[in-house]
């Protein structure tokens, strides 16, 4: 899924230039009063979280980043719920069947679930909402990951009625899904926020303004959201009294307020109005031995996209220098700074392993994630050469984080000193901004990243076929859609079939530089001690507060 830079200041002055001889400045740190004040809440069950930036959408159907998924997985429910280390466990099924040949799962539904506005959540609901998605007028970015199920992508590609979509209700309980293919993935995906249920009462109701603001939806999970506007910076998920296990779920509230400069939240978080903050580089060295310290890995690979229907970076030799006049361990080490490590390709490690070995290691390869100022500067002139011209000049699109802001203007430093006749404009912007403009196409080149939906090298792979939604720049070449294509359809039963399939187009898109990873996103965090029980995993929904508690 997009998301967004969830790391904060870096706290340092980014001089000029990155050269390997300059050192980069840091502020000082000013740490507040060590005794921070005990929190308003402190003996109640509500907890006080930061968020790195603002909230895009709560449309079910057309959300596609870490947030927006974070505020789903709370405050509705699928089919299922991924627990610790992603673990499937129960949500408003409450029995599963597959047929002998894996293609049939019909799922018992539970008869106390319900919506928060008191309506029954029927197997109906989740009918409406999967045919929802893949319509075409929807225009979901995600309608791709059903793909698989009967008919879904003739249904996206506009051949079928959506009516055909291999997913039926038999009265209100149970409900039917039918593959056309195998998906090794399948029960993973049911535990993720594109294929939870929705009213269609609200979404008739509320048309346009339908997940643009909580008060335009109703919520199947353990919490509800109020207070959000739909462009405000703070909103708060409340215990859904409605919700079929809510004798389980401890935190009356969880408030969240956007603070886009980790200075400004661990002041919060030490004066005791946050429980929870994200670091930047020197705050995470100055309180990396506090109790309250931790480092989340993330199944995230930030990387650089190229818009390829420009003429300039449809020269691979273009894209290549850019890639290598970037170095990566100086950026996770002196800007960074957080536990983040140079992207060993477009995948995440650990993520995905078979027969022993991770995919990355399967898939290793120097190609398009390597640095190499020397080759840059060659492969740089030669294809100014082609291209005609001694000069060129694109704007940068990026977040307007901080860590964003530090990254590309790290970023711009590198290109100008490293490779003649470039000029570099940096256009640093909010996130959802950023999502749109990359969505359609307004960029020459921006700084991206995703986090995978589920544990599964397909994740990554599959965003850079050349009919992906979120394919972005526009990158394409034939043999990479074929080794997708067969991963997921001819050697979709075969494990050893299908790995080499996505390995060998990892290498290929690597090969071809069809973007260029940069790093590999950990977060540096503080969490109140008091603060139990919450759920993070690396891949998919990030965070899981059903079972959260204040002790």
């Amino acid at each position: 899924m997009n998301f967004l830079w969830k790391k904060g200041d870096v706290l340092m002055k980014i001089q000029k230039k990155f050269g390997l001889g300059v050192a980069v400045t840091a502020c000082t740190l000013i740490l507040a009063a060590c005794g921070s004040s005990s929190s308003s809440s402190s003996s109640k069950q509500v907890v006080n979280w930061s968020e790195p930036s603002e909230l895009p959408s709560m449309d079910i159907s057309k959300a596609t980043d870490t947030i927006s998924f974070d505020m789903l997985n709370n405050t509705n429910e699928g089919l299922y719920r991924l627990g610790k280390n992603s673990k499937i466990e129960p949500g408003i099924a409450k029995a599963t069947k597959i047929s002998n040949n894996g293609m049939t799962y019909t799922f018992t539904l539970r008869k106390d679930a319900k919506w928060s506005n008191g309506e029954k959540l029927t197997a109906k609901d989740f009918v409406y909402s999967w045919q929802r998605t893949v319509n075409p007028k929807t225009a979901s970015e995600y309608a791709y990951l059903f793909s698989g199920i009967k008919n879904a992508d003739d249904i996206v590609s506009g051949k079928k009625s959506v009516n055909t979509l291999g997913i039926k209700a038999e009265g209100n309980y149970k409900l039917v899904v039918t593959l056309e293919k195998k998906v090794p993935y399948f029960k993973l995906l049911m535990g993720f926020p594109s294929f939870f249920p929705q009213n269609k009462s609200a979404v008739e109701k509320y048309g346009s303004k339908y997940g643009t603001a909580s008060k335009y939806m109703v919520y199947s999970g353990p919490f509800k959201m109020t207070g959000w506007t739909g462009s405000n910076l703070s909103w708060t998920l409340k215990k859904n009294s409605n919700y079929w296990d809510k004798k389980n779920v401890k935190l009356s509230a969880i408030n969240f307020k956007v603070n886009k400069s980790t200075t400004t939240s661990y002041n919060l978080y030490q004066s005791g109005k946050l429980d929870e903050t994200l670091l930047g580089s020197e705050q995470a060295k100055q309180l990396s031995n506090s109790k309250e310290f931790t480092v989340r890995s993330g199944a995230r690979i930030n990387y650089l996209e190229f818009n390829q229907t420009q003429k300039l970076f449809q020269n691979k030799k273009i894209r290549q220098a850019i890639s290598l006049a970037i170095n990566r361990k100086q950026l996770v080490k002196k800007v960074l700074g957080d536990g983040s490590v140079v992207a060993p390709g477009i995948v995440s490690k650990g993520l995905a392993s078979y027969d022993g070995n991770d995919f990355t290691k399967d898939a290793k390869t120097y190609d398009g994630v390597k640095s190499d100022r020397a080759e840059a500067k060659k492969l740089w002139a030669e294809g100014l050469k082609e291209l005609g011209t001694n000069s060129v000049q694109f704007t940068l699109l990026a977040d307007d984080t901080d860590a964003a802001k530090d990254v590309s203007a790290y970023i711009q430093s590198q290109l100008e000193e490293t490779l003649s006749g470039i000029k570099v404009s940096v256009n640093n912007v909010p996130f959802k901004t950023r999502l749109s403009k990359s969505q359609n196409g307004q960029f020459d080149v921006v700084l991206s990243g995703w986090g995978a939906d589920f544990s599964d090298p397909i994740s990554f792979v599959d965003l850079f076929t050349s009919d992906n939604s979120y394919n972005n720049g526009k990158w394409s070449n034939s043999e990479y859609d074929s080794l997708i294509s067969d991963s997921k359809d001819k050697n979709a039963g075969s494990t050893s079939k299908r790995w080499s399939d996505m390995v060998n187009a990892s290498e290929l898109l690597m090969k071809e530089q069809g973007v260029a990873p940069l790093y590999q996103q950990a977060q540096a965090t503080l969490v109140k001690s008091k603060v139990k029980g919450v759920i993070y995993n690396s891949a998919g929904v990030n965070f899981n507060f059903k079972d959260a508690y204040v002790k």
